[in-house]
């Protein structure tokens, strides 16, 4: 699925015996309630139509919600999981919902993207780096640090150094 940004409409539902009952796409169920959402062409219970990772109630949270890979997601959620654009930032390709991340100050990135911009080396979860307007850096290439020699050994350094760990 695409990424995709959906309206979610508050519709008021006048009573009547003419009308037809509409099932809840949340948990199918006959909607007989004042009102109703209609969000992704499917109409939702007030109480059925919400974010898949913090439970909010969408229709009490705003008029938008975001949907991929299956899941229904609050702004919030969205921009936590696939970053603003839910693309990598570093190669501004898609990131499928299912895909792993990492993440570095608000941005989100393939695994195999977030790499050293000196040595291109992959870095992984436990591995300090440093993020310098934008770029990541590897601990040896950090910007104003002495480069050491090879990548091959760790740091032997009992410094604290203003750095980050994935």
């Amino acid at each position: 699925m695409v990424n995709s940004r959906v309206e979610t409409t508050a519709v008021a539902v006048t009573g009547g015996s003419g009308g037809a009952v509409r099932s809840c796409a949340g948990c199918g169920g006959g909607i007989s309630d004042r009102f109703l959402l209609f969000s992704m062409d499917r109409y939702w219970h007030t109480r059925c139509l919400k974010c898949s990772c913090c439970q909010a109630q969408l229709g009490e949270i705003g008029s938008t919600c975001f949907s991929k890979g299956g899941m229904i997601l609050c702004r919030n959620d969205y921009i936590r999981l696939f970053g603003h654009s839910g693309a990598c930032n570093a190669c501004g390709q898609s990131i499928p919902a299912s895909e792993m991340v990492m993440r570095a100050q608000g941005n989100v990135y393939h695994l195999k993207c977030f790499t050293c911009a000196t040595c291109r080396n992959r870095l992984v979860p436990g591995d300090r780096f440093h993020y310098v307007n934008g770029t990541i850096f590897c601990e040896h290439d950090r910007p104003g640090g002495a480069l050491l020699s090879s990548h091959l050994t760790p740091l032997q350094s009992n410094t604290l150094l203003p750095d980050q760990k994935v």
